[in-house]
């Protein structure tokens, strides 16, 4: 299935945030969104989870999900939002629960998400024993248990400590070199976008335009042994953010 993102604009009010952005998701890619703060990254992100609607401009869905997908279209939050009462497979279960899926048919999707995420030593632990990189396996397992056509990734390591970000980022590239999942994947972190990035979408300040779609032709699997190439793109993008990311930083929000 692949998202077509159609000349969208939008405001809050007088409010100006998003102007003309227009790109493709396409099945089995992932594509990475930067910018400034507050230049409308995870407004956009919201238009494509159906979350609200834009002012102007459409998003459009091309193609059907895989088959069996309960919810096309699937958040993973950088806050793991787990329900702390609930062991690691009760939180994959609620979302199942959801859909009328219990007994043996959600055991064995619980089993087979767990085992994809490196969960299933896990499975009775509750959210407080967990570390960061282990709640958020426990998000991304919830968030394929329901077969989605894409996720919708909001700074989904921006919470964890260097370490921490680095080991799950193998994991993301690993799962994906298996699966070959599709994702739109919101993050402040260039190493992040250039790791992870069929496509990265760099928005100006607000209103967020795109300043430049910047593509990285570099399997994800050898990404990790060529640091010199993936520091050279890394840097382009900078290039491209620096001045507006100070402006950025240094203006007052008036978007709630």
């Amino acid at each position: 299935m692949d998202i077509v993102i159609d000349k969208v604009s939008h405001r809050y009010g007088q409010t100006e945030v998003l102007d003309d952005i227009s790109f493709e998701l396409k099945a089995g890619e992932i594509v990475c969104i930067i910018g400034p703060s507050g230049c409308g990254k995870s407004t956009l992100l919201r238009f494509i989870g159906g979350l609200e609607k834009p002012t102007a401009g459409q998003v459009l869905v091309a193609g059907e999900p895989p088959a069996g997908s309960l919810n096309p279209l699937t958040y993973v939050f950088q806050d793991f939002a787990l329900l702390p009462w609930r062991s690691v497979e009760g939180n994959v279960s609620l979302v199942l629960e959801d859909h009328g899926i219990r007994g043996d048919r959600a055991r064995a999707i619980i089993e087979d998400v767990l085992r994809r995420t490196k969960l299933l030593d896990f499975r009775k632990a509750l959210p407080r024993q967990l570390s960061g990189g282990m709640k958020q396996r426990v998000a991304i397992a919830r968030a394929l248990s329901v077969n989605p056509a894409v996720m919708l990734m909001d700074e989904p390591l921006s919470a964890l400590d260097s370490q921490t970000r680095e080991l799950l980022l193998d994991d993301l590239i690993e799962l994906w070199t298996r699966e070959r999942f599709s994702a739109c994947y919101v993050t402040h972190n260039l190493a992040e976008a250039v790791r992870l990035g069929h496509k990265i979408i760099v928005l100006s300040r607000r209103p967020g335009r795109i300043r430049q779609i910047v593509e990285i032709d570099i399997a994800l699997a050898e990404r990790a042994e060529r640091g010199a190439e993936l520091e050279q793109t890394q840097r382009h993008l900078w290039n491209l953010m620096r001045e507006e990311a100070r402006a950025a930083d240094m203006e007052l929000s008036d978007v709630a």
